[in-house]
């Protein structure tokens, strides 16, 4: 386990350091990585000079506590999350190496609930809501890839209407 960590550890790496000459472009397509609230795959379209479609799919809950209150009992675990937002961004450098965006969105939760007329058993609480969402993007000069960082809030709005959650997220993208 510990030595097939390690290799994607070091092909991960060696992949981000290989020269390439393509420069990032923003009418496209990328994929990549986001860990934070929500973790998993991270799916962008740029479109325009300056608008792009942001799509995350992973886990829920795992960064800001498995356990924690939700409406009259409280979440257990972790669950699945799916969230898109519109996005604006510009250039922050002449270069535009460095993007700053802001969006607004929606996201899609499902985790155990264990309400306490279950007697600690759960049922899966299926949740909808609003999120908005802010962040840089960084460009390396010549290379395929972007990182970003971002931070931005989720407001539910079914099942428990207004139960507010932190969305952080770190991440790297292919661009293509």
């Amino acid at each position: 386990m510990k030595k097939s960590f390690l290799l994607t550890v070091l092909a991960l790496v060696g992949w981000v350091m290989t020269p390439n000459n393509a420069q990032a472009q923003y009418n496209n397509w990328s994929i990549g990585a986001r860990i934070g609230e929500p973790s998993g795959i991270n799916i962008r379209k740029y479109f325009g000079t300056n608008h792009a479609f942001d799509l995350n799919i992973g886990t829920y809950g795992g960064i800001y506590g498995t356990k924690r209150s939700y409406r009259a009992g409280e979440y257990k675990s972790v669950g699945l999350a799916i969230q898109g937002h519109f996005l604006w961004h510009a250039a922050l450098t002449k270069s535009e190496s460095i993007r700053a965006y802001y969006g607004f969105g929606g996201q899609i939760n499902n985790r155990r609930y264990y309400p306490p007329r279950l007697n600690g058993e759960y049922e899966n609480a299926l949740s909808l809501g609003g999120s908005g969402i802010a962040g840089l993007e960084y460009f390396p000069t010549g290379k395929p890839y972007s990182f970003f960082l971002e931070t931005g809030a989720y407001v539910e709005l079914l099942q428990a209407p207004f139960f507010l959650n932190l969305n952080t997220g770190v991440g790297l993208r292919y661009n293509f």
